[in-house]
């Protein structure tokens, strides 16, 4: 299928092939008939990608600061590795999309196949969305005049907050697509409507629409304008629709409004606020967020978790409905707002003009009818000669790997390394298909797609699993039910009986005379500097202190990693890099460990606690797994005591010997955490048929790690 895609580092728009997302459970799969071009939120998308380096900092302040921070971390190579990466993937574009279900996930009941929905799903052939994100066309309503209903709900939202009454004087700044709908829904609420806008032909449209207006460019003075409209007594409330860096809009409105008057921003303006123009009159301000209640809660849009009509009246769900109602009922029309059709194989030529500015307004695509069974894989490049693999014997000597997973870390990380390790690629899998056909692309892979299986078809050797923590035993489990070496990012399991599954998978596969080599993402161990750190220990007899301690800083709480269920926690998603790499330096099993958490106060697990192991050999290592710290602090820092020596790890770029003779220390020119080493042992394994980690080894730091997560909620539950 094709999608429009924006790559921020280039500030290319390109319309892309890429497979065609499932009907995954929880989500609703739309064939898409008309989109919406959003001119105020996609241009400043293209601007900003087509700006240089410079002129993204100027304009993100705030992530400046996060890279100067990991600059002195981690250093600048590094850092600028991260930061290339992520203006390398492609974002979607769009989030006003009008079609027909084609399938629904497990557990949808709202909607059947047929079904005219609008939806935010991006400009695409085919869209994936959450329920609540979704809302039936009424049969009145064409396709066209749906496309309309987010940023109708956008502008529906900052009224509410708004919230006028009949009557009430209201003026709304900047009449672009949201503004000059805010200007209809007001008057349909029965309010006298002031529209400000440099724009004449824009201040013209809003006339038509019954307001009263001001141009700006036309020598108009907004403020004394408002000053009679609103009777000599002072508007009642301003809503703030324009997109524009100076402060304004801001100023103005808090000199026109009335004594307590109320100011919403719905769009994006500066925000240097004088307090003489709010303290006098008491004035409330308030921002607006998106289409209304529910907007980024993971709980309301992924898992379709309603909020009672009860307490939240007007969800964003329900603000669809209502611009779709005003729609139907012919109060709002937004067939004047269109300016221009496009078929969406000539999206390009809207994109051009959309940098026009003010040439357009309302831009539609046009999208033909699709096959139901649209690819869900796409060919990449010429797929070379399919072969069976085989795991008997001695192993593989030329490897074909595949992806299930391109996230970040996948594209930033580990699909370079294999790269660099040597690794064909076959398959590359994401659950959109945005980021497997870019990803894809990039690093040569036969194919794209959208479902895991495709990953384990007969060509492929071995497969990595980088989906999210609770996607990864069950992908492990048919990965080696296909007869694949496996490679998955840490965790290996969320739990115990998770654990049990993969023992089962992997003794299964050994009854059908294969030996699978299952390797975990454990990738500290293979740092050089952990090479190095476990060598010169290795000559030292007798048991080994060691001190682990990683800055891991606070994440919200509503991150999926802090989810018990999706993420397993912090210390099961994380601090296992810790426990895998002390027990690689000490070389011995754990046989015992004690833990101490601090309590939080949610049901989140707990992220700052400090356990210590105890080894076979009497050696100890202590963990600081802490949250709370600062940013502007190295993560990372491995101390080792041992024969009255002493090594100190620091981030991954510096080795400190105190006491070794011949030794002082290694410092890198930057940071490795091990990752290339990880990816070149793993396929060296797969090459020879032996593992570089055994496989118990493996299950005793992942049993370990769940069961010190455990320890630690009972921990932090019996200080609170």
């Amino acid at each position: 299928m094709r999608q429009i895609l924006q790559n921020l580092s280039s500030g290319a728009t390109e319309l892309a092939d890429v497979p065609r997302p499932d009907a995954t459970p929880g989500k609703v799969l739309i064939a898409t008939r008309r989109s919406l071009i959003s001119a105020g939120t996609e241009r400043m998308l293209v601007e900003f990608g087509r700006g240089g380096f410079i002129s993204k900092a100027k304009q993100q302040p705030d992530r400046v600061k996060q890279v100067l921070e990991k600059m002195r971390t981690d250093g600048v190579l590094a850092t600028l590795d991260a930061v290339r990466s992520k203006l390398d993937q492609p974002l979607p574009l769009g989030y006003c999309n009008a079609g027909v279900v084609t399938e629904v996930g497990s557990g949808i009941t709202e909607f059947q196949p047929g079904d005219r929905v609008v939806s935010n799903g991006p400009h695409a052939d085919f869209v994936a969305v959450g329920p609540k994100l979704c809302a039936r066309i009424p049969d009145g309503v064409s396709d066209e005049a749906a496309t309309f209903t987010v940023l109708g709900a956008i502008a529906l939202q900052g009224i509410r907050l708004a919230n006028p009454t009949l009557g009430e004087c209201v003026a709304v700044t900047g009449l672009g697509l949201i503004g000059l709908i805010a200007v209809q829904l007001l008057r349909a609420q029965g309010c006298r409507v002031l529209g400000i806008d440099p724009d004449p032909t824009r201040t013209a449209m809003a006339r038509e629409f019954g307001a009263e207006t001001v141009c700006t460019t036309q020598g108009e003075d907004p403020v004394a304008t408002a000053e009679a409209f609103s009777r000599s007594r002072g508007m009642d409330a301003v809503i703030i629709t324009a997109s524009t860096p100076s402060n304004e809009p801001i100023h103005q409105a808090a000199l026109m409004s009335r004594k307590r008057g109320r100011i919403v921003l719905v769009g994006v303006i500066g925000l240097e606020l004088s307090r003489a123009d709010f303290y006098e009159k008491e004035l409330t301000f308030q921002v607006s967020c998106s289409y209304g209640p529910g907007r980024y809660d993971a709980d309301y849009e992924e898992q379709g978790q309603d909020y009672p009509i009860g307490f939240v009246r007007w969800t964003e769900q329900r603000n669809f409905e209502a611009v779709l109602d005003m729609l139907a009922s012919g109060a709002l029309d937004v067939a004047p707002l269109i300016s221009h059709r496009f078929a969406i194989n000539e999206a390009g030529k809207a994109y051009d003009l959309l940098m026009e500015k003010g040439a357009n307004l309302g831009m539609v695509l046009e999208y033909p009818e699709q096959p139901a069974d649209a690819a869900r894989i796409v060919a990449l490049k010429p797929a070379a000669a399919t072969r069976q693999a085989t795991l008997a014997g001695k192993g593989v000597a030329d490897p074909v790997v595949s992806f299930v997973g391109a996230g970040n870390y996948a594209g930033r990380m580990l699909i370079p390394a294999f790269a660099a390790a040597g690794a064909r690629f076959g398959t590359i899998v994401s659950s959109g298909g945005r980021t497997s056909a870019h990803f894809g692309r990039k690093y040569g892979f036969d194919h794209a797609a959208t479902q895991p299986a495709e990953a384990m078809d007969a060509k492929t050797d071995a497969v990595v699993i980088a989906t999210r923590h609770d996607s990864h035993t069950s992908l492990v489990v048919e990965a080696l039910a296909a007869g694949k070496h496996v490679f998955v990012e840490k965790p290996l399991s969320l739990s115990l009986s998770e654990l049990n599954q993969v023992r089962a998978a992997r003794d299964d596969a050994l009854l059908r005379g294969l030996d699978p080599i299952v390797a975990v993402g454990f990738n500290r161990r293979f740092s050089p500097l952990s090479v190095k750190m476990r060598s010169l220990l290795a000559g030292q007899h007798g048991p080994k202190a060691l001190i682990a301690t990683m800055n891991a800083g606070a994440i919200p709480a509503s991150h999926w990693t802090q989810s018990a269920g999706i993420g397993g926690g912090r210390i099961v998603g994380e601090a296992c890099h810790l426990i895998d790499l002390l027990r690689a330096l000490v070389g011995h099993p754990i046989i015992d460990f004690t833990v101490n958490a601090m309590p939080r106060n949610d049901d989140v697990p707990p992220d700052t606690s400090t356990f210590t192991l105890r080894f076979e050999d009497g050696s100890i290592g202590t963990i600081h797994y802490f949250a709370n710290g600062h940013a502007s602090y190295p993560k990372e820092r491995i101390e080792a005591f041992a024969g009255g020596r002493i090594l100190v790890l620091d981030n991954f770029r510096k080795l400190t010997g105190h006491g070794w003779k011949g030794f002082s220390g290694m410092r890198l020119w930057r940071q490795d955490k091990g990752q290339k080493s990880t990816a070149r042992a793993f396929l060296d394994g797969v090459r020879s048929g032996k593992a570089a980690v055994a496989f118990e080894e493996l299950m005793e730091i992942s049993r370990v790690t769940i069961e010190v997560a455990e320890a630690a909620k009972l921990a932090a539950g019996a200080t609170r």
